[in-house]
């Protein structure tokens, strides 16, 4: 997330996105069906929001629905030297999951 005012990097902090830069709190995006959002230990991040027509879409099968479309990234979730994790979104249910390279 970058901030709207001077474009720098914002970070989340107590439910609000935060820019260290300018020092403005805004309103975080909820974490509704359309988004995918990781946990880590100290920060969310969005990975995939469902209305990308820009992600690149794969063949594969949803363990939720059955559906045999995802959309894909790919992001590194674990150490510099390890393999990156890829992130699929059904296209139909909207289910998330991961798949470790």
């Amino acid at each position: 997330m970058f901030c709207p005012t001077c474009k720098a990097l914002a970070l989340p902090k107590n439910g609000k996105i935060w820019c260290n830069r300018c020092q403005k709190e805004y309103d975080a995006i909820s974490n509704k069906a359309d988004t995918c959002v990781i946990r880590g230990k100290e920060k969310e991040q969005m990975v995939v929001e469902n209305s990308a027509p820009t992600l690149p879409k794969a063949k594969v099968e949803c363990p939720k629905c059955k559906h045999n479309e995802a959309f894909w990234v790919l992001r590194q979730t674990r150490a510099a030297d390890e393999p990156e994790t890829k992130i699929y979104r059904c296209c139909e249910c909207g289910a998330s999951w991961r798949e470790y390279g």
